[in-house]
């Protein structure tokens, strides 16, 4: 008992040192929010900002603290650049929550572990598919994106709450899970297959996708386990690791298209 207790205090402990990115913790960055915030964030400038805040951003609850964040993890992601070092990951939480929730949940098996589990493996689905929307349409209509953000919590909290307070039916939660999953899956290809041509790193995304969509299979057909250790379940996990890993080079390839392509139209302008 004292043994499973202090795994999960260190758990939680390595969940909160992970709650903050390589980017977050930079003193660059920290320093450029600092400043920005003291500068335009309280008094006659927050009214100027909120003044000029559209209506959209205003409803998606974007505040002036958040408009810092996102300016100055781009002063650091430009400086990082500069120097010739890779691009550092910024406010990484939803994954990282995910894999401590089920972490936890195969530690010990509660009801509280296992619902916290199937939650946030599916905020992580409705994450991507945000994500999805964001690079594909949002660019060009931030409007559209925020709407769509708001749908996104509007169906997880009524999935959260039929489970929680109506039934925990698991068959409910695989069959939507893997309709989120489907639309999450047929998205992403579509935009890839589009830009294949002007933008080569899509084909990451398109094999992460595939990837994924194959190793969801070790979720529905399930077998004894391997050695008696190994179960269809546990396989699925260490296999979506390095999936994951060739993800984030995806984004990290495609942010940097982005800010090449950010940089280019400024000097035109």
């Amino acid at each position: 008992m004292a043994g499973r207790t202090a795994r999960l205090v260190l758990l939680a402990g390595a969940a909160a040192l992970a709650s903050g990115s390589q980017g977050d913790r930079e003193p660059v960055y920290r320093d450029c929010v600092h400043r920005c915030e003291e500068r335009n964030c309280s008094g006659g400038a927050l009214r100027h900002f909120r003044s000029r805040q559209p209506i959209y951003m205003s409803l998606a609850g974007w505040t002036c603290q958040d408009d810092c964040k996102y300016e100055c993890m781009w002063v650091t992601v430009a400086l990082y650049l500069k120097e010739g070092h890779k691009v550092p990951q910024f406010h990484g939480k939803v994954s990282l929550n995910a894999w401590f929730w089920s972490t936890v949940f195969h530690t010990k098996d509660t009801d509280l572990t296992e619902k916290m589990d199937y939650f946030c493996a599916s905020t992580v689905i409705l994450h991507s598919i945000y994500l999805c929307c964001v690079r594909t349409v949002g660019l060009q209509h931030p409007a559209v994106a925020s709407a769509f953000r708001a749908l996104l919590l509007l169906m997880l909290t009524a999935h959260v709450s039929y489970l929680s307070l109506v039934r925990f039916d698991y068959g409910y939660n695989l069959a939507a899970n893997v309709a989120i999953g489907l639309v999450n899956v047929v998205w992403w290809l579509a935009w890839c297959l589009r830009n294949r041509r002007r933008l080569p790193h899509v084909r990451k995304c398109v094999v992460v996708v595939l990837l994924l969509q194959g190793l969801s299979l070790l979720e529905l057909l399930d077998f004894p386990p391997l050695f008696w250790v190994l179960d269809a379940h546990a396989i699925w996990h260490i296999s979506t690791i390095p999936v994951h890993v060739l993800f984030f080079s995806f984004l990290e390839d495609d942010s940097l298209y982005l800010l090449k392509e950010s940089e280019a139209k400024f000097k035109l302008d």
